[in-house]
């Protein structure tokens, strides 16, 4: 059986979406060299970490959470690594430096 590659005129222009909400379906968090570790002990619930992501892989968690301090919390936070790329925004717009960037590890 013969596969015949399309001509330039059956191509879709480029920069077009031609499936809306398609990104789901495509794990771009294998290229990060850095990944951040969220510590809900420090986190303070800002939600900036949340705001500032650029890919929105930060997930919000419906969790009651008491830190060590006694605190109590209603939710917890926590990265999907298969979407996330690594650009450490989150961490630097953490106010109390609640999120570590590692080296990632294969």
């Amino acid at each position: 059986m013969s596969h015949s590659l399309p001509t330039w005129d059956q191509l879709p222009p480029g920069g077009i979406i031609l499936e809306p909400g398609n990104s789901i379906l495509k794990n771009t968090g294998d290229w990060r060299t850095f990944k951040p570790i969220i510590n809900n002990d420090k986190c303070i619930r800002c939600m900036l970490c949340w705001i500032y992501c650029p890919d929105g892989v930060i997930k919000i968690i419906d969790q009651e959470y008491i830190d060590s301090k006694g605190r109590k919390w209603n939710i917890i936070f926590d990265i999907d690594y298969d979407h996330c790329k690594g650009c450490g925004i989150c961490v630097e717009e953490c106010p109390v430096n609640a999120i570590d960037f590692v080296e990632e590890v294969k």
